[in-house]
């Protein structure tokens, strides 16, 4: 019990740690409650103002507070906590940024009380089909898979009127960057590796030396060569890959979306299988961090009892945080034969959440001749915001300071560890090119 004669500290000297999400409460998603705690936490971010250069959340909290009777919370009204919802994204940095975060007695956690407000809206009937749509990854990349609907989805996307219908009857910005899609999908191409076990292994630095790779729904269907180039780079360290039998959307969209219930039945799809391959001695890469953040991070906090999820989390890793793991213990191969030059990186907002330093540019530095510029800022792609015709241009404004960051540089390359956010930043630049990094190590490989 803290002695509330002691008035609450300033900000936190302790490490953040997150609380569980416990989402099945009554009062999770009871309008008063929930109204309640909007008002205690936007009443401590006004106070604040640290956080109003991240996202756009911010700037429209505090645009309310400015411009309401008192200047103060208690006139800005109840319609104006849902537009600073409708910003955030849950990109999470916000909470990198807090110094109120837990364990501090105020113990804000902005991200997942956005999430909390997501959740009551979806419940409420307040999300409308165009987000339903864009977060359906599975539905889409299943349909996507028979040839014909694939040339017709890539024709309607890179055609000036397709975009145009897209826009006037889905609400998907013309100008936004949309993927690919590939008939012939990445488990296809990789089906060798499906369910296989007929491995050596040579654990070091806390692997095991043996992933299972989640291919992801973007990795399997709109950028399938990202998947292979990261098979052939762990193969070529040494580090025999497999792909699970089956595979889910590892629910991070739904997440967003706030349909915990989609969430969980991803979540019992996928967990259940990939413990098999935990339980048989492998570990788990993804090439999207925020499919890693979301096994890694959010699904251990939305079911902690859940003993399994407990188990995939620990044998889940970042592909390049694997790498150098690895090679502490000498077990990453640096036999390059082509340079990499300067290489502008752009590191995704789920990536640096996960607190893992810079690992990406650690390794591809291990390059010779190469140099790695590194740019902490946002792209505001986040998966389906920066596509909607009314987010698009603030995603836009968000990722200019990066965009700029990259044409100052004028390096040889540019690259991030999201594929989405790095065609974000391209499209904003005035003239760069994103390569992944796994393919820009391959590259370096000449493999």
């Amino acid at each position: 019990m803290s002695d509330s004669s002691v008035p609450p500290r300033e900000g936190s000297l302790e490490a953040p740690a997150r609380l569980p999400i416990d989402w099945r409460h009554p009062d999770y998603t009871a309008e008063g409650p929930l109204l309640t705690e909007l008002e205690r936490v936007f009443d401590i971010c006004h106070g604040c103002r640290r956080c109003f250069s991240l996202c756009n959340a911010f700037p429209t909290l505090f645009d309310a507070v400015d411009e309401s009777d008192t200047g103060e919370l208690d006139s800005v009204p109840k319609k104006a906590y849902w537009q600073v919802v409708e910003q955030c994204y849950l990109c999470d940095m916000c909470y990198t940024k807090c110094p109120y975060v837990p364990p501090h007695d105020w113990a804000v956690d902005f991200p997942h009380l956005m999430l909390r407000a997501k959740v009551k809206q979806f419940k409420d009937g307040r999300t409308g089909l165009r987000d339903k749509l864009l977060s359906a990854t599975d539905t889409i990349g299943k349909l996507a898979g028979i040839p014909v609907v694939s040339q017709a989805v890539n024709a309607v996307n890179s055609s000036k009127l397709g975009r145009q219908v897209l826009q006037g009857v889905l609400g998907v910005h013309v100008d936004a960057p949309v993927p690919k899609y590939h008939v012939k999908s990445a488990r296809q191409r990789l089906s060798d590796r499906v369910g296989r076990s007929d491995v050596r292994a040579e654990p070091a630095g806390g692997t095991q030396g043996k992933v299972v790779v989640f291919a992801t729904c973007y990795g399997n269907r709109n950028e399938p060569d990202l998947v292979e180039d990261l098979v052939a780079v762990f193969e070529h360290n040494g580090v025999p890959t497999a792909l699970a039998r089956q595979e889910r959307c590892c629910g991070m969209p739904k997440l967003e979306l706030g349909d915990l219930e989609r969430v969980e039945q991803a979540k019992d799809s996928n967990i259940d299988e990939l413990f098999r391959w935990v339980s048989e001695g492998w570990d788990l890469v993804a090439p999207i961090p925020s499919c890693v953040l979301m096994f890694k991070r959010e699904l251990p906090l939305l079911f902690p009892e859940d003993e399994k999820v407990a188990a995939v989390a620990r044998a889940f890793f970042d592909p390049f945080d694997y790498l150098l793991l690895r090679h502490r213990e000498g077990k990453f191969r640096t036999d390059f034969e082509n340079s990499l030059g300067t290489v502008s990186y752009q590191v995704p907002c789920h990536l640096r959440v996960q607190n893992l330093g810079l690992k990406t540019r650690d390794v591809l530095e291990l390059v010779p001749d190469t140099t790695v510029r590194v740019i902490e800022r946002c792209s505001g792609h986040d998966g389906t915001y920066a596509v909607k015709k009314e987010h698009n241009a603030i995603s836009r404004k968000i990722a200019r300071p990066v965009a700029r960051a990259v044409d100052d540089a004028a390096a040889d390359r540019f690259t991030s560890d999201c594929p989405m956010a790095a065609q974000q930043i391209a499209s904003v630049a005035e003239s760069a090119e994103a390569t992944h990094p796994l393919r820009l190590l391959r590259h370096a490989y000449g493999i």
